[in-house]
């Protein structure tokens, strides 16, 4: 970044100056909506105070060359140009003047606005209808409105001035901001506070480059997915450069607070107060503590489950680790990570039947995950929080899904009927005895122009009956039958039996695909002693061993062991 930027927050109605309009630039272009919201949020922010986005500009000789912020700084002109002409007595010209470095007329109207003039060009008809728009809106109750506008704009509304170096390239800077849309970001904002050429605040350029460096380097190291993904639920998309991250826990941005500037404000006060050596280290600090985090086995897998399952977010993380002691923090932690999976009953009435119950059995199933991987050897193995959240830039979504299905949700079309008959053939054909009417039967119905819906309701029952443990089917939505799978459009699949699932699951897998730990293990039928092992089926010896293994790694977190409901024999 440059480092002749002068950066600061300055009141409006401290501006002041003579500001011209490049010619690469296009003119005003403001209509009635852009100019009321303006309006709108000064009066209705009142006395708080509120900051516009930035005015970026570059001193050329006695006049400012604004490369960005023309539509707001135009307006604010014209607002003050109103009062002058309601009130001529009271309010003073504007302090600061608008000239165009092509278009001179444009200038002229701007300071004398002549509405018969309005169709000479493109540029007059905007400036006479934001005029207008302004007129309007100040005439529902004039004098009342023009007196709060007035102290609002000297006392309260202040705009983020951004001043560059007389080296910077004008043309490039503007393509950025504008043509290309990518604005400046908080931490941009934030990294000049260090860099900037503000003589009242010394850093030596020694300094700043090494500021410079480290900035670079923290970005860098947020870069690495399996770091990023551990701390945040979130993508690029929300946040424009990653060390908003670390810079939003410092200022204590609230995770709803939608205000764009919010973090560098707080900065900007700071600054303010602290030295700039003791802000930068503490933003060495916190990035410190979250690597500490990330790099131990414990804080990694207890820190990442709650900002995963949606149960705490990292500023709240962050905020209950001040002060606290390890042994303290990580007490507070598992108290947070039993009170997530805390239900009012027992947790054998959990069911999927119940839609309330579903993020409650999700929650319990990512926890099993997690808890899963960490107690797994010597602190060896780690939960890839990267891949269970996003895989190449895609947001992937979990499901609660049976592990053995017998019913047909969701299956309404020909296709849909025909490619579960194809997924169950080499099921029904591995499962031994004399089968051959049962799959002739299946493939003809494949081969027909029409199936109907009665032909496959028949098939389907013979089959999942072949494929099923003989018993009662009370357990079919307990959550010895649930387990995490990725959220498919497939209704097919997501319907199958036991062994067609486990299949898919096997070809996932060797394909590199990301399988929950437990999930896997649940179809590699891991959990399952070898002497009640029945390699095709989801049977009573598997739900039991299953339910048995989440007590086994949950019971830190269960208030009480999950009970299994008994089949009739």
């Amino acid at each position: 970044m440059n480092t002749e930027i002068i950066l600061e927050t300055k009141l409006v109605g401290d501006i002041t100056g003579k500001f011209f309009i490049p010619s690469y630039q296009r003119g005003y272009r403001w209509g009635k909506e852009e100019v009321t919201r303006l309006l709108d949020d000064i009066y209705q922010n009142g006395k708080k105070n509120y900051c516009l986005q930035p005015i970026v500009v570059k001193k050329d000789d006695e006049r400012y060359e604004l490369i960005d912020g023309q539509q707001r700084l135009t307006t604010l002109y014209l607002i003050y140009r109103f009062m002058k002409n309601a009130n001529s007595m009271f309010f003073p010209e504007p302090a600061f003047s608008i000239t165009y470095q092509t278009r001179d007329k444009s200038g002229d109207f701007l300071s004398n606005i002549d509405f018969s003039r309005r169709e000479e060009n493109i540029d007059f008809w905007f400036i006479a209808n934001a005029y207008e728009t302004i007129k309007v809106w100040f005439e529902v109750d004039l004098q009342i409105r023009v007196m709060h506008i007035f102290e609002y704009l000297k006392e309260n509304v202040k705009v983020i001035w951004y001043e560059v170096g007389e080296n910077e390239d004008a043309i490039s800077l503007f393509t950025r901001l504008n043509i290309g849309k990518i604005p400046l970001t908080s931490a941009e904002l934030v990294k000049a506070i260090f860099l900037s050429r503000d003589n009242s605040v010394v850093i030596d350029k020694e300094k700043q480059e090494e500021i410079s460096l480290q900035w670079d380097n923290i970005e860098k190291e947020l870069h690495h997915d399996k770091l990023w993904y551990f701390l945040t639920n979130s993508t690029n998309r929300d946040y424009q450069t990653r060390i908003d991250l670390v810079l939003d826990l410092i200022s204590g941005k609230p995770e709803q607070n939608r205000e764009k500037y919010y973090t560098f404000f707080k900065f900007d006060e700071m600054k303010k107060v602290y030295a700039l050596d003791d802000i930068w280290r503490k933003i060495q600090q916190t990035f410190l503590i979250l690597k500490d985090w990330f790099e131990d086995h414990e804080y990694y897998h207890k820190i990442g489950y709650l900002i995963a399952s949606g149960t705490m977010t990292l500023q709240k993380i962050f905020d209950l680790s001040k002060d606290k002691t390890k042994k303290d923090f990580r007490s507070s932690l598992d108290s947070l990570i039993k009170d997530s999976i805390a239900i009012k009953g027992n947790y054998s009435e959990l069911s999927y039947e119940k839609p309330q119950d579903h993020r409650k059995i999700s929650t319990l199933l990512l926890l099993f995950n997690v808890e899963s991987v960490r107690q797994n050897g010597q602190n060896s193995e780690w939960f890839p929080f990267d891949k269970f959240k996003y895989n190449r830039g895609n947001k992937v979504v979990w499901s609660l899904e049976h592990i053995h299905a017998q019913q047909s949700e969701g299956m309404r079309t020909q296709e849909m009927w025909k490619e579960w008959l194809f997924l169950h053939i080499p099921s029904v054909r591995s499962v031994g005895g004399n089968q051959d009417e049962l799959l002739q039967a299946m493939s003809d119905a494949i081969g027909k122009t029409k199936l109907e819906r009665a032909e496959f309701d028949g098939l389907q029952q013979k089959v999942v009956e072949l494929l099923s443990v003989k018993g009662n089917t009370e357990y079919l939505h307990s959550i010895g039958n649930m387990a995490l799978l990725n959220s498919s459009d497939n209704a097919a699949l997501n319907n199958s039996t036991f062994d067609v699932k486990r299949n898919e699951i096997v070809s996932m897998d060797k394909n590199g695909q990301y399988i929950p730990f437990c999930t896997k293990m649940v179809f590699l039928k891991y959990y399952t002693p070898s002497e009640a092992n029945q390699l095709h089926f989801w049977g009573q010896a598997d739900r039991i061993a299953y339910v048995e293994a989440i007590n086994r790694v949950l019971s830190k977190y269960l208030s009480a062991p999950i009970i299994l409901e008994k089949e009739d024999s």
